[in-house]
């Protein structure tokens, strides 16, 4: 099954495979005939995970977003229906926010959530949200139906980046964009957040901007591509 799906010969997969077993990347598995992966490829993993690369690669970048917007910026990433926040960059002057590192939210509910989720396929989003219970609330607002969602998400997609108004914390607003990998999947949500009452369209929009160039100089950093690009 190995040498089809690789396409390579048999014997240069065995050949393959007697090599990674021996470096500890793959085990034999003799009674269930296959192979599965070794402690090497675990200690490789967690390595990789030690280092935190995504979050050193971003820090940079949101520390310049902060600087370009004077307001707090955040990176997070899609953990089922909730967005996890993985950097907090905090403005001079500016109050901390719910949003502080290792803090879960509803991905429906915040900007960073939304813009993952735009370009995420249709079915995987209906299999995040199946039925209205999967709609939590905070204050009220915010989509509460698949449909409501769906017609959101379209905005996001049709502006480029998503935005979200008090529905985490009253007064406060957001501007987010995708940050996408290889293959343009998302993969993590900039964002910026403001005091809502204190931006015009024009504040907005320029904000808006700042966050967009700053996902794109992070898709770039990771060796991402926009669906644009492809």
């Amino acid at each position: 099954a190995i040498s089809r799906d690789v396409g390579l010969p048999r014997s240069t997969t065995y050949h393959l495979l007697d090599t990674l077993a021996a470096d500890g990347f793959v085990v034999h598995l003799p009674e269930e005939r296959r192979y599965g992966l070794g402690v090497s490829a675990f200690e490789l993993a967690s390595g990789y995970e030690r280092q935190a690369p995504f979050q050193r690669l971003a820090r940079v970048p949101l520390a310049t977003l902060v600087d370009r917007t004077g307001h707090n910026a955040n990176l997070a990433v899609l953990h089922g229906r909730e967005v996890i926040y993985v950097i907090e960059e905090r403005a001079p002057g500016r109050a901390p926010l719910v949003s502080e590192v290792g803090v879960r939210l509803p991905a429906h509910l915040t900007a960073s959530g939304r813009a993952v989720l735009a370009l995420l396929p249709p079915a995987q989003v209906r299999a995040l949200f199946p039925d209205r219970s999967a709609f939590v609330s905070r204050h009220g607002v915010g989509p509460a139906s698949l449909t409501a969602l769906r017609g959101l998400l379209t905005q996001v997609r049709r502006r480029g980046y998503a935005t979200e108004e008090g529905e985490i914390t009253p007064g406060l607003s957001s501007v987010a964009a995708p940050v996408q990998d290889h293959h343009a999947h998302p993969i993590a949500g900039v964002s910026v957040t403001f005091p809502g009452e204190s931006a015009d369209e024009a504040e907005r929009d320029r904000i808006a901007g700042h966050v967009a160039q700053t996902a794109r100089e992070l898709t770039r950093r990771v060796g991402g591509v926009t669906a644009a690009g492809r």
